[in-house]
């Protein structure tokens, strides 16, 4: 009696759990759409906020960046030319000077001096010259008439000749002499920035190869800038072959941009086989004196056809070991994985030459908090600087 209730009890127990059973496979089959709500607004409640942005699409020129150094067109290095006692400086340590400016001043005495006796020895060769020249047109006259031997003849003859000779060197001995008293007042060669005085007055200067150094000068505008380049960018863009204008541009350390254009004025005759590339100089003009030789320059030299690109901001790049990859935001806020092949940068945004559309969104912050898959919760911002865009994204 006691079995049969038991085996009762149980197989009443199993019909009310296949009841239920079923009772709930009807429910779920008549009632989808209240379970999937619900789960959407727990999982939107907690989908991971992210910022994102869409891509910028533009129309570009590429361009290839390069580091190098402001170079003047002209730097002297001032020496004396003759030796003697400085006696007046001219200038103010890295003044601004014009060509002709005088610099320097030796003490032209001494060579004042031996410019009036080179002067005195030419009125002298002069007067030699006159009285022999005389002396032989007399000699000429008297061998005609066999009055004279013709050795004496050819005497006065050579006499005269000497003569002659005698004043050219005099002449040149008077010119040398006001050249080194010229050398005595030591002016700039060319226009610009003079460096400190490294010899003041009082200093006795010498000349030859233990010459000292007075000065330096350097021009201010134009200015080059110098850089190297490989071997790809000389053979797209700077070539003797190519007859296009090349643009360059250049930024300072402290800019964040490029503030001055300027032109190719030469390239190297070779190419260096340990590196690869080639020296270029490019000319700017710098008018306000800014630019100082040695300063560090960022140059971008660009060329080719434009044509269509699409931009992101470098920080929405992400790195997955030697892969570039970005997280693209679907039209329901659903992340997805991408790889992107890196392009140059343009305006401070990266152009990507594969991987992306124009028009899609991807995360621009947040990147790290989120898996492909997941859904986010969007917030819309601008490319360029991630500020709030105009309109929602989400």
């Amino acid at each position: 009696m006691f079995f049969t209730r038991k085996r009762m009890y149980a197989a009443l127990g199993a019909t009310l759990v296949v009841a239920g059973i079923g009772s709930y496979t009807a429910w779920r089959g008549h009632g989808d759409a209240p379970v999937n709500s619900a789960q959407a607004a727990a999982h939107s409640a907690t989908a991971t906020e992210v910022d994102v942005a869409t891509v910028v699409s533009k129309t570009i020129t590429d361009w290839q960046s390069y580091s190098g150094r402001l170079e003047a067109v002209d730097k002297v290095d001032i020496r004396p030319l003759v030796p003697g006692t400085i006696v007046a400086v001219h200038f103010k340590d890295g003044a601004l000077v014009k060509k002709g400016d005088p610099l320097f001043t030796i003490d032209p005495r001494p060579y004042v001096a031996e410019v009036d006796r080179a002067a005195a020895q030419l009125a002298a060769a002069q007067a030699r010259n006159g009285y022999t020249t005389t002396d032989a047109a007399r000699a000429e006259r008297l061998l005609s008439d066999n009055a004279i031997a013709k050795r004496d003849y050819d005497e006065k003859q050579n006499a005269a000749r000497e003569a002659v000779a005698g004043v050219k060197s005099a002449q040149a001995a008077l010119e040398a002499a006001k050249i080194n008293l010229t050398y005595t007042n030591i002016v700039a060669p060319v226009s610009g920035r003079v460096s400190r005085a490294e010899m003041t007055v009082g200093n006795i200067v010498s000349t030859g190869a233990n010459a000292p150094l007075l000065t330096t000068l350097v021009s201010v505008s134009p200015i080059y800038a110098s850089f190297d380049v490989d071997e790809q960018t000389y053979l797209r863009y700077l070539s003797r072959d190519s007859k296009a204008t090349v643009p360059v541009s250049l930024g300072l350390a402290n800019e964040e941009g490029y503030s001055r254009e300027g032109a190719v004025a030469s390239v190297d005759n070779r190419i260096d086989t340990s590196s690869g590339t080639i020296r270029v100089r490019a000319r700017f003009d710098n008018a306000d004196g800014s630019l100082l030789p040695g300063l560090y320059a960022r140059i971008k030299v660009g060329g080719g056809t434009p044509h269509p690109a699409v931009l992101v901001d470098d920080a929405a790049i992400g790195t997955d070991q030697d892969k570039k990859y970005v997280m693209v935001v679907d039209k329901d806020n659903r992340v997805q994985y991408r790889e992107v092949t890196l392009g140059t940068q343009q305006d401070g945004l990266r152009v990507i030459a594969k991987g992306l559309e124009p028009g899609e969104r991807i995360v621009v912050n947040g990147l790290q908090r989120v898996r492909p898959n997941d859904v986010v919760k969007a917030n819309g911002v601008a490319m360029a600087n991630n500020a709030p865009a105009p309109k929602s994204a989400s």
